[in-house]
């Protein structure tokens, strides 16, 4: 897993439809929670083999203890993977944690937040700190001891104080 050397803030998401959800999640709503995002294709085969079980397990691991959000990323295919084929795709997998449609791109198969976050392909996996800051946006299959460390470490930090005028 590859961990940003310097942090910089993470890049608000682009979504045109949520699932899983009645919000409309936004980082800017988040501060001060540990934010883990899964970019994944339906139709990508790691994605089904490795990303989503792993999005999976993180969610039965940490719970409450941190928001896991899918990012639905289309950036091939984009006939065959429509928000109506990703909700079936979404209750056959007993996927329950929100996933959002990224925002296409006009006249580029790239879609928006896949821009912004600078993503090679699917699956990603991007995790953000308590402070907004990008703290690991990882291509492939990620292990799962790492990961887990790396996120009890964030988890462990002091949540962030409400300023006081």
């Amino acid at each position: 897993m590859t961990t940003q050397p310097s942090l910089s803030a993470a890049p608000e998401l682009a979504v045109t439809r949520w699932f899983n959800t009645d919000d409309n999640p936004t980082l800017a709503a988040l501060n001060g929670e540990v934010v883990v995002i899964e970019a994944f294709q339906m139709l990508c085969p790691g994605c089904v083999s490795h990303g989503i079980p792993q999005a999976q397990r993180i969610q039965q691991t940490f719970g409450d203890d941190l928001t896991l959000l899918g990012l639905h990323t289309v950036f091939e295919h984009h006939d065959a993977m429509t928000p109506v084929s990703l909700e079936a795709f979404l209750h056959e997998y007993r996927i329950t944690f929100p996933v959002g449609v990224d925002t296409p791109t006009p006249g580029s198969p790239t879609p928006v937040t896949m821009g912004r976050y600078r993503l090679r392909g699917t699956p990603s996996l991007v995790i953000i700190d308590r402070e907004g800051n990008l703290r690991a946006n990882a291509f492939g299959q990620v292990d799962d001891l790492s990961l887990g460390a790396a996120l009890a470490r964030l988890i462990d930090q002091p949540r962030l104080q409400p300023e006081t005028g």
